[in-house]
């Protein structure tokens, strides 16, 4: 229950949330074996499609902050996509898109697969992810990681909104 006397949670502040039952039906992977939801909500949500919202928070982003995060994604042998391309997003590949869901994918050769999801509501922005082990490495390599994930999601949501407003 929350504290009267806490403040209110600021608006353009991404937080975690439960991952809403319809966004896991976009989901591709054999087997859901981690998952996690960021919410921001704002008036600018319907200023971006899905897409657009996906590459504000990614492609975006500060050069050095995709650098870590690339750096990071093939250290757990996720296999980027080489080139970007209308199909690609920061080395994920686009599986999905319409106007107001859009589903990234990326795997290793060892069973890793995740995806990114990016619902857009009509004054909030969902950020949500989508992890399938595989294996015993890969969800041990995830392990490794996983507490970084989701703060990680939000200061990125966090950063994009920022960009998007000052735009």
């Amino acid at each position: 229950m929350a504290d009267s006397a806490s403040p209110a949670p600021a608006s353009d502040r991404a937080r975690e949330i439960a991952v809403p039952p319809a966004l896991r039906e976009l989901s591709q992977l054999p087997r859901i074996d981690y998952e996690n939801a960021v919410l921001a909500d704002t008036d600018l949500a319907g200023d971006l499609t899905a897409e657009q919202w996906m590459r504000a928070v990614l492609d975006d982003a500060p050069a050095e902050y995709r650098a870590l995060l690339t750096r990071g994604w093939t250290s757990l042998g996720l296999r980027l996509a080489p080139e970007p391309s209308d199909q690609v997003v920061l080395g994920w590949t686009v599986r999905h898109s319409t106007p107001d869901h859009v589903v990234l994918a990326v795997h290793s050769d060892d069973g890793l697969a995740a995806e990114l999801v990016i619902e857009r509501r009509q004054n909030a922005v969902l950020y949500a992810s989508f992890i399938h082990h595989g294996s015993d490495e890969a969800r041990a390599r995830w392990a490794a990681v996983e507490h970084q994930h989701t703060p990680a999601m939000c200061q990125l949501l966090d950063e994009a909104l920022g960009r998007v407003a000052k735009a």
